[in-house]
């Protein structure tokens, strides 16, 4: 980018109006979603870093609507304040086109739209599945809660849990497991002096430490004894056990939507929701540079008034919100018919083409024209 003085000083001042703008509509997203997450880690006993983390985690896939709306209320702003303060009058003045003028809001919302597409395409879907991940661990943690002192607990699939106390750091003290769960060939007793659960691939284990491990042969009526310094017992849980839990749509990669698995049910299923997916972390990045132009149109097209743009504004503000919502609905529609991905991308590139052309000298040269025929017309009329 050869960036002029004009060129450096817009664009410092776009990009600092933006980023505080996209962090306040982050803040108050992360406020909301937070407290999805606030009765799990606190009923879990989840540390309040993890409670942090869940709240980051969940914050990228929100960038797609913030970062465009963001963009443009920093577009809106500082051209307004330019206007007001007399510095786009100078600026003009030296011979800068409105093109010229909206250059520097045009680099940034390139630039922004690369930015989102990394979201979309990687980043989002990754944040989001690590996320996933740890409310899994968190709620098996809240599993683990559970199981109380001084009672036998049924932990289902077969296995029954005793526990004398708990210790101050989660440890499981004067256990006994009984398991006699069908995979085994033989019913299992294990007697340790203390333990703990950690969270494995698929549910949870526990791992004891200084006990006894017994076995019972009911054809030949012995029982074994094995004494053990670590012994680990898996504890599949329910919601996991068989299979490996599906990933949405939402969380997979722009690769992985190109390419599942067509030996799963779920994803031979789920192909059209895919096809729909992969378009729309395509199209919605464009946004930036939509909602962008939108704004630099209202605003540097027509006479310049010092008292504001008030009028102007509410006008990009107005076709904004009309934009995002034809945007959800054409992309519902996509769900079941083509029409709507036509749709989708007719939206967000028609305001950009329109927006530059008309932002250009020929287009400059168009108003101009039509404004002295309707002079000279009004003129002849009186």
């Amino acid at each position: 980018m050869n960036f002029s003085l004009f060129d450096r000083y817009i664009f410092k001042h776009l990009f600092v109006a933006t980023l505080i703008v996209s962090i306040t509509l982050a803040a108050v997203i992360m406020l909301t979603q937070s407290l999805r997450f606030l009765e799990l880690v606190i009923q879990s006993g989840a540390s309040s870093l993890m409670f942090w983390v869940l709240s980051v985690l969940a914050l990228p896939r929100f960038f797609e609507v913030i970062v465009p709306i963001g963009l443009m209320a920093g577009t809106t702003f500082v051209y307004n304040r330019m206007t007001v303060d007399s510095e786009l009058i100078v600026m003009r003045a030296t011979g800068n086109s409105p093109l010229a003028l909206a250059r520097p809001a045009i680099h940034l919302a390139v630039l922004t739209t690369i930015f989102l597409w990394v979201m979309t395409m990687w980043a989002g879907p990754a944040a989001l599945t690590t996320m996933q991940k740890l409310k899994q661990e968190i709620k098996t943690q809240y599993s683990i809660s559970f199981i109380k002192e001084g009672i036998f607990n049924d932990m289902k699939n077969g296995i029954t849990v005793y526990m004398k106390e708990r210790g101050e750091n989660g440890e499981l003290k004067g256990l006994i497991i009984h398991d006699n769960r069908e995979e085994l060939p033989v019913p299992v007793t294990i007697l340790a002096q203390y333990g703990k659960i950690i969270a494995a691939d698929e549910g949870y284990q526990v791992v004891v430490y200084d006990g006894t491990r017994q076995e019972y042969q009911k054809q030949r009526q012995t029982l074994s004894n094995l004494n053990f310094e670590r012994y680990t017992i898996d504890l599949p849980d329910e919601t996991q056990a068989g299979e490996e839990r599906w990933k949405k749509p939402a969380e997979r990669t722009f690769l992985q939507l190109l390419n599942p698995d067509m030996e799963n049910i779920d994803d031979k299923r789920k192909l059209r929701e895919f096809f729909v997916e992969a378009h729309r972390r395509i199209a919605s990045p464009l946004l930036a540079p939509c909602y962008t132009i939108i704004a630099l149109l209202t605003l540097l097209s027509g006479p310049i008034d010092r008292r504001g743009l008030t009028s102007r504004i509410m006008t990009a503000v107005t076709a904004v919100v009309v934009i995002q919502g034809l945007y959800l609905i054409l992309f519902n529609l996509a769900k079941d018919h083509n029409a709507g991905l036509i749709g989708m991308y007719v939206l967000v590139l028609a305001p950009i083409i329109f927006g530059i052309t008309a932002l250009s000298e020929k287009g400059e040269e168009l108003r101009r024209g039509l404004f002295y025929k309707s002079t000279k017309t009004a003129g002849g009329q009186r």
